[in-house]
């Protein structure tokens, strides 16, 4: 079937290359003809799907996509490409979506510009998309935006914000983040602490310490796997300082992490916060919990991290602060490795201290701890996390289990970070790669690829709360696999399928919906107008898009489908005063799990979170994943234009790449770790890369008194 398929999409392609340019009348939009909203890089896969609903909400709707498919210029309604539809599995419906589809696959087709698909027999077209190298950097820069947003204790300020979005500093009045006050004592001035800002977590404003870490953990592999992404031109308060935007934005939350640190290295767990609509208004008391191990843990990573990351960003003095903190977290979690407290339980006194429970199990206090072990040895070289990791890597999940998964990424994904130190254990990095390998190549990951097992390109096993991203975690799997050397072979079939979880998010699904909110002025034609959040929140001059006066704010990720939605427990009929829509939970619960969404944010008893409420969480996976297509470096600067010629070649290489260049130069060759891996003078002519050893992709940047340049290169 699949080797029939691709036949048939060769045909397309050939086809398409004898079409003659046809100017073309108006056309009906059609939702079943569905494309990424934004677009697709001009050498990237580019599938339309075209989908006939067979089950659920949208059952008595139809479509029979006609044979012909054109690729139309959207200004001047020019053909420009021709091709055919194809059947999906022989026409069979899908399951996970209740539809039917077929394909148009117009890959071939890399001209940038503004197009649409067009089906041509009915007339009807598909939303407008643009091809284009850069076609994902605003996306990112409004993806990143919204921890602006969330900032606690920061004004938004008209200039940056907008009208629409514009807000004093929340949560700094009496009692609040400068004076919170311990849960169990919220009137003993003398437990008094500064812990102010950090990031509302979700969509409640509480600071939760583990995943606070956890967010700035992804933000910064985000910025050290792929520098060429970020800029300092985001439109913010800190734009313009000289330090792209991102790493602004991962001081701001390292140095709440550090307030939230005692002075026994110990980490308090939470900062609950007061909710109500403009953050601002909110003035009730902030109270945080006690301490723990787990979070301590989890904040020793992004420590130890930060330390190595700040310091080679040359804030050497920022860089020894997180390293101290980072080793003090350390030496508390191994004398205490199971002080447990549980926010928002009975049982630790601490009921409406939060709301999602963070706290985990001993498998995660270990994954944790082999998590810091990892980042402190890569940071320190002290043997002794060397000798931790190498006498207890074979207990994590991926090792015992042989088994990869999206909701283990970040455990695996360290795993594989150990094995890029240069003196990891050779015998333990070649287990942890050769594991990864393995268990890549199973049927829910490559294996849902290469036999195309979702007609949406984006397989995904489980569909739970967050789905969105664990869609994004499982397209940094793929990206993953690329970044670690597991297999070069399959690089390219790797990435490919890492992209096809940005075209899923970005509208190709079987809603043709962006999971973005409120991007109608940056790409996007039909997504989120309304989401499960506090500031957002139903009925206030926020809640949506198209019927309030302002809606939210752009570029936050939804959760997405939630098969396992439901109304609460007092439905239909006690729940006193609050209404139970039964027309809500039947649009959502029993739906093909594909389906399992609406745009909707009515709380309790409706609870819209389990669906639409967004996360720091899903918006760093989905983050780290996008940048990874994001190279702002491909687009020359004035003093990049300048630049003298520079030849690289042989690129690809073997040995070493022969460097042309008509004046004096230096240059720095990194990794995609950000890693320095050889640096040096050329002049005219000059041979560079002896130092690299192992097969990848690497970045060599050049400099002249004329300005830099940056070339990727490619180590056979």
């Amino acid at each position: 079937l699949h080797l029939s398929i691709r036949r048939q999409r060769q045909m397309c392609i050939r086809d398409s290359l004898f079409s003659i340019p046809l100017i073309l009348s108006s056309q009906t939009q059609s939702k079943y003809i569905v494309i990424d909203q934004f677009g697709y890089r001009p050498n990237s896969e580019k599938i339309a799907v075209l989908r006939d609903p067979l089950t659920g909400y949208d059952a008595s709707e139809s479509f029979a996509p006609s044979f012909s498919y054109a690729i139309v210029e959207a200004t001047t309604n020019t053909q420009v490409f021709l091709g055919n539809s194809v059947p999906y599995n022989s026409g069979a419906e899908d399951p996970s979506s209740g539809d039917r589809v077929w394909w148009f696959d117009f890959s071939a087709f890399t001209t940038p510009g503004t197009y649409y698909v067009l089906d041509i027999n009915q007339n009807l077209k598909s939303y407008d998309f643009v091809i284009a190298d850069n076609v994902y950097e605003d996306v990112l820069k409004h993806a990143v935006r919204t921890f602006y947003y969330q900032r606690a204790g920061y004004a938004k300020e008209t200039t940056y914000a907008g009208n629409n979005w514009a807000d004093g500093a929340s949560h700094m009045g009496n009692l609040q983040d400068t004076q919170a006050r311990r849960w169990d004592s919220p009137n003993d001035a003398t437990t008094e602490k500064d812990l102010s800002g950090g990031w509302y977590d979700a969509g409640d404003y509480n600071k939760y310490t583990t995943w606070t870490a956890n967010y700035i953990v992804d933000l910064l592999k985000a910025y050290q796997e792929q520098p060429n992404a970020w800029t300092d031109d985001y439109d913010l308060p800190y734009s313009g300082n000289g330090i792209p935007d991102i790493i602004d934005e991962i001081k701001w939350g390292m140095d709440h992490l550090l307030r939230l640190q005692e002075t026994n290295g110990s980490m308090i767990s939470i900062v609950d916060l007061d909710h109500a609509s403009p953050p601002s208004s909110a003035t009730g008391q902030s109270l945080y919990g006690a301490v723990n191990t787990s979070c301590t843990l989890a904040s020793t990573v992004a420590f130890a991290l930060g330390s190595k990351i700040f310091s080679e960003l040359g804030n050497t003095a920022y860089a020894t602060t997180l390293q101290l903190s980072a080793l003090n977290a350390w030496n508390w979690a191994e004398n205490n490795p199971n002080v447990i407290w549980e926010n928002n339980s009975a049982s630790y006194n601490s009921v409406g201290i939060g709301a999602g429970q963070q706290e985990t199990d001993n498998d995660g206090r270990f994954a944790y701890k082999m998590r810091a072990a990892i980042h402190l040895y890569d940071l320190t070289l002290d043997n002794t996390y060397k000798t931790y990791i190498d006498n207890n890597y074979q207990n994590m999940h991926l090792i015992q289990w042989n088994y990869a998964y999206s909701f283990e990424q970040e455990n695996q994904e360290t795993l594989l970070y150990y094995t890029s130190i240069p003196t990891a254990t050779p015998t333990v990095a070649n287990t942890i790669k050769n594991t990864y390998a393995n268990a890549m190549n199973t049927a829910n990951n490559f294996g849902g690829f290469t036999n195309e097992t979702d007609p949406y390109l984006a397989h995904l096993a489980d569909y739970v709360w967050g789905s969105n991203g664990t869609k994004s975690r499982k397209g940094l799997m793929f990206t993953d696999y690329v970044n670690y050397q597991i297999n070069t072979i399959n690089d390219d079939n790797a990435l490919k399928a890492a992209e096809r979880y940005i075209h899923y998010i970005n509208g190709v699904n079987p809603l043709n919906f962006c999971y973005l909110s409120n991007m109608y002025d940056y790409g996007a034609d039909n997504g989120v107008n309304e989401f499960y959040h506090t500031w957002f929140g139903n009925g206030t001059e926020w809640d949506n898009v198209q019927n309030d006066l302002y809606g939210p704010a752009p570029g936050y990720l939804v959760g997405g489908p939630n098969p396992s939605y439901n109304w609460d427990g007092c439905c239909p009929s006690g729940c006193g005063s609050e209404t139970c829509d039964a027309n809500q939970v039947a649009r959502i619960n029993g739906q093909p799990k594909q389906k399992a969404y609406d745009d909707f944010n009515t709380s309790w008893p409706m609870n819209s979170w389990e669906v639409t409420e967004n996360s720091n969480g899903y918006q760093v996976a989905y983050i780290r994943l996008l940048s990874k297509f994001v190279d702002v470096s491909g687009s020359l600067s004035i003093n990049e234009q300048e630049l003298p010629n520079i030849i690289a070649s042989p690129n690809p290489f073997k040995n070493e790449i022969s460097i042309t260049s008509e004046e004096l130069l230096t240059y720095t060759i990194y990794d995609l770790f950000g890693r320095i891996i050889e640096k040096g003078e050329c002049h005219q002519n000059c041979s560079i890369g002896k130092s690299i050893t192992f097969s990848g992709f690497y970045f060599a940047v050049f400099n002249t008194d004329k300005g830099q340049k940056s070339i990727k290169l490619i180590k056979q």
